[in-house]
């Protein structure tokens, strides 16, 4: 069965985003293998707004081939948007009622793992629902002092045993969890 997994940057101090939503502080070293994880996944999940933002996002003209090629991997995968607003689009299937229930279908289908985007709003509701199969939080060498923090008005306690972690040139720390229990 597919695994959900939490892929993503976080600052020193637990923001996701800083004040006015910028992630430009986000490190993308080659020795962080990215281009490893997008291999391991075929599917993602985003929230409406951070589909809007980034789930058909194109590398700006001149930009270099590592950045091209990480979002045409990004492209070929599977993209289901958990929204209210429901649309049609031609590159994602929206799903707006019971989250719990499409994720276990989706989960059954078989394949490759799922990469849990984001936002906000959508990690919280699949904490909330115990749908997150494995964390990797990336902590980038920076404190925001504000803006979006990752983990907010949970309803209880996670407990979390370390499976991995990893340390890249640029400081980055990655700690991979999967929840206990």
């Amino acid at each position: 069965m597919k695994k959900v997994i939490l892929d993503l940057a976080v600052s020193l101090d637990g923001f996701i985003e800083g004040p006015k939503g910028e992630i430009d502080w986000c490190i993308m070293d080659d020795d962080m293998n990215f281009g490893g994880f997008l291999d391991s996944i075929d599917t993602i999940f985003y929230g409406r707004v951070s589909y809007d933002a980034w789930g058909n996002y194109q590398a700006q003209a001149g930009a270099d081939t590592a950045e091209q090629q990480l979002w045409d991997a990004i492209h070929t995968k599977q993209k289901f948007v958990f929204s209210q607003q429901l649309r049609q689009d031609e590159r994602a299937t929206f799903i707006g009622t019971d989250i719990a229930a499409a994720v276990h279908r989706i989960r059954q289908q078989g394949g490759k793992d799922i990469w849990l985007y984001g936002g906000a709003g959508l990690i919280r509701s699949f904490i909330q629902l115990g749908l997150i199969d494995e964390y990797r939080i990336s902590v980038h060498p920076i404190v925001l002092g504000s803006g979006k923090p990752l983990f907010e008005d949970l309803q209880q306690r996670i407990g979390l045993r370390l499976k991995d972690t990893r340390t890249f040139r640029s400081g980055v720390v990655q700690l991979v969890y999967e929840p206990q229990g």
